[in-house]
């Protein structure tokens, strides 16, 4: 089988109906399989695609479960020579799917790729990021970008050339692309799992930190188009969960990638950040 392509929704059933409805017709002369795995939306979303999409496999959780370990349902079922992460929120073109599979096929040094995401306007959504470092991700705790935007240049990599392809440290998961037999062979798994440690935010950052430690590589191309409508599902989440998740992951990376002590000086400034946060909310 050519692909298989993961969609973890949650409480977004008209984005999503968007999305397979573009999507499916855009599959048609593909080998390919489409997994939605709902964290239990309560919205009438599973109804909707069992009903509306017969041909779309779906894992209805009695929970949520979070973006990792939702995905990681869907990849131990799925059956693609490359698997596709794609958020509910996003919107293919007819030419968007082939377009990337061909690009893939025919770049096989890269084990996860992502193509050039726009919003529903034609502008581009810049997602290509360097590694988390602590002075980056410490400016982020304490706020301070929103007094010196200019903190995050290096790491948001401003003035990436988009218009070009390049092998680079990490893309949005929103659209993330995985070869799975590039993986197999880096790694010695054949699923590409993520790190369950992740509830959201981190893991797809931790999975290309992953394909590095293997041996294998990450790598944008403009070769295809995928509108982006971003974070459709986390809008509906508060700001105090959002701060949680956001801490949690944080920590989590660090103390798996990086020295202990940088774990640690993270962990000792949120508090002071998660009081700064009610000035910038």
């Amino acid at each position: 089988m050519d692909l298989s392509v993961i969609i973890v929704s949650w409480k977004v059933k008209e984005k999503l109906r968007a999305n397979l409805s573009a999507l499916l017709p855009s599959l048609k002369d593909l080998s390919a399989e489409v997994f939605v795995v709902d964290n239990d939306s309560e919205d009438g979303t599973v109804d909707m695609v069992r009903m509306e999409f017969p041909e779309v496999k779906v894992i209805a959780n009695s929970d949520n479960r979070g973006f990792a370990a939702a995905n990681n349902q869907a990849i131990r079922e799925a059956k693609g020579d490359y698997i596709l992460l794609l958020n509910p929120d996003m919107l293919v073109s007819a030419e968007t799917i082939p377009l990337m599979l061909a690009w893939a096929c025919s770049n096989p040094q890269a084990t996860v790729s992502g193509c050039r995401l726009e919003d529903g306007k034609g502008k581009l959504i810049p997602h290509v990021r360097r590694w988390p470092h602590l002075s980056d991700q410490l400016a982020v705790v304490l706020k301070l970008p929103h007094l010196f935007p200019y903190m995050l240049d290096s790491y948001l990599q401003v003035g990436f050339n988009y218009e070009r392809e390049a092998k680079v440290d990490s893309i949005r998961g929103a659209f993330f692309l995985i070869n799975r037999q590039s993986w197999q062979k880096i790694s010695g798994f054949y699923e590409p799992f993520l790190d369950e440690r992740y509830f959201i935010w981190f893991e797809e950052v931790d999975f290309c930190r992953q394909v590095y430690k293997n041996g294998g590589e990450v790598w944008y191309t403009p070769a295809a188009i995928c509108v982006d409508y971003v974070g459709q599902s986390f809008r509906q989440v508060n700001i105090t969960s959002k701060q949680n998740y956001f801490q949690e992951s944080m920590l989590a990376y660090f103390k798996k990638w990086e020295p202990l002590w940088q774990y640690y000086v993270l962990k000792i400034m949120w508090p002071f950040g998660r009081w700064l946060a009610k000035f910038f909310a």
